[in-house]
């Protein structure tokens, strides 16, 4: 750990950042996206977040090489105005960055802006529950279990469920 320098994402960072998500989206279990995002789509994405005065701040992990190993973001809970005080958080890294504490260096930053943001109340995680890995990761972080919904959507052929997972900051 330590290898990484966690930043706000720039424009520059998109490439790569449509690289992971879109690896994970055709690969693996971690969300439920079955298409990958198209560039115009991530662009329109990507303006969502590292605006001034939000809670919504998108972060990189950049390997000393200059590569960007992964990604954390904090994003609307809902579109209703009672849920202002509550964000989601997303982490993604990439398959030849995992287990080497990147997901755990995105996490204590993206908790940290949180905490700082007297606005966010809540952070909330929706997380399938085949990806162990991130359960655990959250756990570690004090994430508390807050229930299951079976079946909730397809994948690869196979229902998937997904775990609720949630923390006071």
């Amino acid at each position: 750990m330590g290898n990484f320098t966690v930043r706000r994402a720039n424009p520059a960072d998109l490439p790569a950042i449509l690289l992971i998500y879109n690896d994970e989206v055709v690969n693996g279990l971690s969300n439920l996206d079955i298409h990958p995002k198209s560039e115009e789509q991530a662009e329109e994405w990507f303006a969502r977040y590292n605006r001034e005065g939000e809670s919504h701040p998108l972060l990189v992990a950049e390997a000393p090489d200059g590569h960007i190993a992964g990604f954390a973001c904090l994003s609307r809970f809902r579109e209703k105005e009672a849920y202002r005080s509550t964000v989601e958080l997303s982490v993604y890294v990439a398959r030849k960055d995992r287990k080497q504490g990147v997901a755990t260096e995105l996490l204590e930053e993206i908790l940290a802006e949180a905490r700082r943001d007297p606005e966010v109340h809540l952070v909330v995680s929706v997380i399938t529950s085949l990806n162990r890995a991130s359960i655990e990761l959250h756990k570690k972080f004090g994430f508390v279990f807050c229930g299951r919904i079976r079946e909730v959507g397809t994948k690869f052929g196979h229902f998937m469920d997904i775990d609720n997972y949630s923390l006071n900051v």
